[in-house]
C-alpha cells in the first residue's frame, strides 16, 4: 500500500514536472512570429526620398562596415537602409534603419555603441533622453563617435513589436513580455547622425530632420518605425 502511494505521488509530481517543462520551453524558446502576422514592411518604399525640405544627397557615399560587422548584420536584420540626406542649407544628415523578423535575445538589435565601437571610433558622452513628437513622446540615446577628425553625434531609438524602449533593460524586459506569450516580436534601430563639432546644434537639426521625416509617413508604418503611444 505504502509502496502504491509513493508510486502514485512520485506519478503526479513528474507528471508536474513534465507540464513545468513544457511551460517553460515554451517561455524560454517562443517560436510565434509577430512578423508573420503583420504586413510586410519595405524601407527603400516606406522611407520617402524627398521630404519637407530634405532631399537624398547622392553625392555621399555612406560609411560602410567591415565584413565581419556586416556579416553580424545580415544574421539580424533583414533589412537595411542606408541614406544620406541634403537641405537647401547644405546640411546633412545619415540616416540608418534596420529591420529584423526576429528579435528574441539571440538576435537583438546590434547597438550603435557597439557597432561603431567595431570600426575603430571612440564612444562617449552617451546618455538617455526624450524627444518630443506630436504623436507622443520617443525614448531616445544620444553619443558621441570620434575618429581621428571625424565628430560624429548620433541619436537612435530601438523599437520593439509595437512600443520604442530604451535600449538595454526596458529592451530586454519588452522581449520577456512577447516571450512570456509565446511570441517573438521584430524590431526596428533607427539611427541618424551628422558630422559636427558642435554637438548641441547637431542634435537641434536631428531632432528637426526625424519630426519632418515623421510627418511624412502614414500611421501604420510610423508605428512600426516609433511604436505606438498611449493616449
Amino acid at each position: 500500500m505504502e509502496s502504491l502511494k509513493k508510486s502514485f505521488m512520485t506519478s503526479i509530481v513528474l507528471g508536474v514536472l513534465m507540464l513545468s517543462s513544457s511551460v517553460l520551453t515554451r517561455i524560454l524558446i517562443p517560436t510565434n512570429k509577430i512578423a508573420d502576422q503583420r504586413d510586410s514592411i519595405t524601407l527603400e518604399t516606406v522611407i520617402p526620398q524627398k521630404f519637407g525640405d530634405w532631399h537624398i544627397d547622392q553625392s555621399i557615399i555612406p560609411l560602410q562596415v567591415d565584413t565581419e560587422t556586416q556579416a553580424k548584420l545580415d544574421k539580424i536584420y533583414n533589412q537595411t537602409l542606408v541614406r544620406t540626406y541634403v537641405n537647401s542649407n547644405g546640411e546633412r544628415i545619415m540616416l540608418s534603419i534596420a529591420y529584423g523578423g526576429d528579435q528574441s535575445d539571440n538576435l537583438a538589435v546590434h547597438k550603435p555603441e557597439v557597432c561603431y565601437y567595431a570600426q575603430g571610433f571612440e564612444v562617449n558622452k552617451i546618455l538617455s533622453d526624450e524627444l518630443a513628437t506630436e504623436y507622443g513622446i520617443l525614448p531616445i540615446r544620444r553619443l558621441l563617435a570620434t575618429k581621428g577628425n571625424r565628430n560624429e553625434p548620433i541619436t537612435y531609438w530601438v523599437t520593439i513589436g509595437d512600443k520604442a524602449v530604451m535600449p538595454g533593460i526596458e529592451q530586454k524586459l519588452q522581449q520577456l513580455r512577447y516571450g512570456l506569450t509565446g511570441n517573438v516580436p521584430d524590431g526596428m534601430l533607427v539611427r541618424v547622425s551628422s558630422i559636427s563639432s558642435d554637438e548641441n546644434t547637431a542634435y537641434r537639426l536631428q531632432n528637426r530632420f526625424i519630426q519632418d521625416l515623421l510627418s511624412m509617413i502614414d500611421i501604420s508604418n510610423r508605428i512600426r518605425l516609433i511604436g505606438a503611444f498611449e493616449t
